[in-house]
């Protein structure tokens, strides 16, 4: 579950500064925002809004980082939140993110199944 968290915030992240700046092979559970990512508070109120989209109210970023003290905020890694919104879904399962099923949608035709060549 963890790994798709990542791979979901990873996306947010290259969505907000731009995957000319934020490659996602380089997002680990270890990357900082503020050393490693150079987050801005402007892209941390995005991410908050992307989050709040995808996770609804109980995934709160700026109430979790209204209960850090500043050194802690400056040295929060992206696996921190992880681990935070992982918190949170496992108490709520409608919050996981999606599995994916054995067939990507669009590796199949409108019938569900695969699509042929020819």
């Amino acid at each position: 579950m963890a790994a798709d968290i990542l791979a979901e915030i990873t996306g947010m992240l290259v969505e907000i500064v731009g995957d000319e700046y934020l490659l996602a092979d380089e997002v680990t559970m270890k990357t900082t925002f503020n050393e490693d990512l150079a987050l801005e508070s402007i892209e941390f109120v995005a991410l908050a809004e992307l989050l709040h989209q995808r996770y609804g109210s109980r995934v709160d970023l700026m109430g979790f980082l209204a209960e850090k003290d500043m050194d802690a905020i400056l040295a929060m890694s992206v696996g921190e939140l992880v681990l935070h919104i992982g918190r949170i879904a496992h108490a709520s399962p409608a919050l996981a993110p999606p599995r994916p099923g054995p067939l990507a949608p669009s590796a199949t035709g409108a019938s569900g199944v695969p699509a042929s060549d020819g």
